[in-house]
């Protein structure tokens, strides 16, 4: 899209949410192909050839929750192995046919998907569906590779996990409150179970979920639909898909029947923080648009009902959210907050409890609904201004709904979602029951050294 397209469609957005409560805004539909290869690998594009680049991603079906059994962070490490050397190509090659042609690569590790992305020129397509194709089968998972990013791993966990105030903290919400679900690992993994794993297990793992079958190509942007299909089926078709099938997760979360609270402490906590958090439904589930809109409502940003009320009014909180974190077999909807000077973790869950009565005794109103609606479908189109976003956009339906489709209804459905609606959810899954409270203070001797 042109600039002058951009600020048209800038134009007609702001009109379109000023026009009135719940301005119902037209959004075209991505014209998103999909096919399948023979051996199962599934395509998906969207052709724009408003501007020459290129988004390319590939989706594994594999995350954190598929990290072998004490092999905690597997998957997370296995990311990095996945930018080492390949049959026909040197370490960092994948930096040389992105960053020196004035482009960008990257990946991310997720509890249930890992994603590998690409933007480049155009012109530039054909090499890098070549690479990729090229490190999903060729792969050198040798001891040096694998000794180099286990190391990388290890130091990324001690400078973000235990070199960090909240790090441990953070860490918690997954370990302290899934019972039985492979969530409650994490995806980062530890020091420990990261040091015992061998090139041997990274090698199964490799065989294991990097197969084409087990995979989604998403490209995004200038192409031509019959040449780029040519090169897929040149790149990717020629892959053999493996004997075995693909092992997946049958561990269900059991129902969560009483509330839990855990008081921990760290090493280096300068103020008392609190979280409390609740299971969330999968996130395929029809709530999700109306709990992303009550998200916004009770913490999107400095007007918000949290800050208002616990970092302005009542000053006990210099950090007060409420988070949605959507996962395939149910997530955690959590209330965290760190403390300002001289106040408490308890403050903080009181204030919290409190704040969770008002939005589910009383409706909230038209205003504040249509404000978190507009700042919620606006922060959305702003995404998809570019291939990259449109291929993130169409990732995360993939990956949370099962569907790449389900990206061209996103909008219409958080513009259905009424304050009943909101209500309603707050109080299906904000019960005492499913509930986690954890405390999280500075260590007694660190106190005392002081």
């Amino acid at each position: 899209m042109r600039n002058h397209s951009k600020i048209a469609l800038i134009l007609i957005l702001v009109l379109s949410l000023a026009a009135g409560a719940f301005a119902q805004i037209k959004v075209k539909p991505m014209d998103i192909k999909q096919r399948t290869l023979k051996n199962g690998m599934k395509i998906v594009t969207l052709q724009d050839n408003s501007s020459p680049t290129v988004a390319i991603h590939v989706w594994y079906d594999v995350g954190g929750k598929n990290d072998p059994e004490g092999r905690s962070g597997f998957a997370h490490m296995f990311e990095h192995m996945m930018f080492k050397s390949t049959k026909n190509m040197p370490n960092e090659k994948m930096d040389r046919l992105t960053e020196d042609v004035g482009g960008f690569n990257n990946a991310s590790t997720w509890d249930d998907f890992t994603n590998y992305y690409e933007v480049v020129p155009s012109n530039h397509l054909e090499v890098l569906l070549w690479a990729e194709a090229d490190r999903m089968q060729n792969l050198n998972v040798d001891e040096t590779n694998f000794a180099s990013e286990r190391d990388v791993v290890k130091e990324e966990f001690r400078q973000g996990v235990l070199a960090q105030p909240y790090g441990r903290f953070y860490e918690y919400l997954s370990s302290l409150s899934y019972q039985k679900h492979p969530y409650k690992r994490g995806v980062i993994g530890n020091l420990d179970e990261l040091q015992a794993a061998t090139t041997k297990d990274a090698n199964e793992f490799y065989k294991t979920f990097y197969r084409p079958d087990n995979a989604v190509l998403i490209v995004v942007g200038d192409f031509d639909q019959k040449q780029l299909d040519g090169w897929v089926d040149k790149y990717f078709g020629s892959i053999k898909k493996p004997d075995g099938k693909i092992p997946r997760v049958t561990i269900k979360e059991p129902e969560w029947t009483a509330e839990r609270r855990y008081e921990k402490t760290g090493p280096i906590v300068p103020f008392p923080a609190t979280a409390i958090n609740y299971m969330a439904p999968p996130s395929n589930s029809a709530d999700v648009p109306a709990i992303r809109l009550a998200e916004v409502i009770l913490s999107g940003g400095e007007s918000s009902r949290l800050y208002q009320e616990m970092v302005r009014n009542q000053q006990i909180a210099q950090e007060a959210s409420f988070n949605l974190d959507l996962k395939l077999d149910g997530g955690l909807l959590s209330f965290i907050g760190i403390a300002s000077e001289g106040h408490t973790s308890s403050e903080l869950e009181k204030a919290f409890l409190a704040e969770l009565k008002k939005i589910q005794e009383k409706p909230v109103d038209a205003k504040e609904l249509e404000k978190a609606k507009n700042q919620l479908i606006t922060q959305t189109l702003q995404r998809r201004e570019n291939n990259d976003g449109k291929a993130i956009a169409i990732e995360r339906a993939i990956a949370f709904q099962g569907d790449p489709l389900a990206v061209n209804t996103e909008i219409q459905k958080l513009q259905a979602v009424s304050a009943a609606d909101i209500q309603r959810v707050m109080k299906k899954y904000f019960t005492d029951n499913n509930r986690v409270v954890i405390y999280y203070n500075q260590a007694a001797e660190e106190k005392e050294s002081k």
